[in-house]
């Protein structure tokens, strides 16, 4: 049986941000295992694309609960991971985890009541056999629960041990200002908002980029190739099969407009004349961003995920080619 040993260079390339204010440093690039990595998918694949990440310097592993599929199979595949090949580096990682969307039957299992985040964080450390998370986020507002219980709830998850710091996802401005305010007070003050940002989804730019500036929280970007249409797949105006355009879950086919093909050819144009990919300038733009803490990935293969750390080398994009990006990105859907 082979032991894995990681790469010794590993850290030679990656690059590395502060996250807010805090003393923890995060990848450019982190990887999510939201999708290829439950049991339906193949445990050989996985392991080689967690092995190969964290050979590259990707140190940060992002999760939740509900993660599979089926939920929950994310965190035990990650858990049979950490047992054969990531213990002797645990001090090295930084996992995260999340509750908020519907785990399991009952009025309990599903938003942000205390015993539902609490019980979550408990059932996703002994899936992945782990003493504590390094984050754990309440994964979206809950309408019902006192933000005062949700972010409580946050506050004694660091205070127990079981977490290291608190986080948010998917929380608006006005939201996210009252949960930094509380947490702040609670003495467990938040160290990141995970958000959904892509040059085709740019709420974020709304006020929460500079909320999170002004107050000194990280940031950690996912989907920003949104679903996809950041790459080459649908250039031609073709749905691949086995796509998730061709599946119309979380890409819907009518997306694919002519409109939106002149965009994304556009787009591609500029990526073109870099010598680069559409994915990998997608991905350079939200680095231009000093308040981009990390982007969160995911990857189906490790050639992907090698794909998208080919945007942190070569020449950030320049103030012309951002000009050009912003008129491509006006153009009408």
């Amino acid at each position: 049986m082979n032991v894995y040993a990681a790469d010794a260079k590993r850290y030679e390339t990656m690059k590395y941000r502060r996250c807010g204010r805090s003393g923890i440093m995060l990848p450019e690039i982190s990887l999510g295992l939201w999708h290829n990595f439950g049991a339906v998918d193949s445990a050989d694949n996985g392991e080689k694309i967690l092995l190969h990440a964290f050979d590259r310097g990707i140190t940060h592993f992002d999760l939740a609960n509900n993660y599979g599929p089926p939920p929950g199979s994310a965190e035990s595949f990650f858990g049979t991971m950490m047992e054969k090949n990531f213990r002797p580096y645990r001090d090295e990682l930084v996992i995260s985890s999340k509750a908020g969307y519907g785990m399991w039957s009952g009025p309990y299992g599903d938003f942000g009541s205390r015993k539902y985040i609490v019980s979550s964080c408990e059932q996703s450390l002994r899936r992945m056999k782990l003493d504590y998370v390094d984050i754990f986020y309440h994964h979206r507002p809950d309408p019902d629960t006192p933000l005062e219980e949700s972010m409580g709830a946050l506050d004694h998850l660091v205070r127990s041990g079981k977490a290291l710091y608190a986080g948010i996802s998917n929380y608006k401005p006005p939201e996210a200002e009252r949960a930094f305010k509380i947490l702040r007070e609670l003495g467990t003050p938040c160290l990141i908002h995970q958000a959904r940002y892509s040059m085709l989804d740019r709420w974020v730019e709304g006020g929460l980029m500079d909320l999170v500036g002004r107050e000194g929280v990280g940031t950690i970007l996912f989907s920003p190739l949104a679903q996809g249409l950041l790459t080459d797949r649908y250039l031609d105006g073709h749905i691949p099969a086995g796509s998730r355009a061709s599946k119309g879950v979380f890409l819907k086919p009518e997306r694919l407009t002519d409109a939106m093909m002149k965009k994304l050819n556009a787009l591609n144009t500029v990526a073109l004349e870099r010598g680069e990919t559409l994915a990998r300038v997608a991905i350079k733009w939200l680095l231009r961003d000093e308040r981009s803490t990390s982007i969160l990935v995911g990857a189906s293969s490790v050639a992907q995920l090698d794909d998208n750390l080919l945007a942190l080398e070569g020449s950030p994009l320049s103030e012309a080619e951002l000009v050009k990006i912003e008129t491509i990105l006006r153009l009408p859907e």
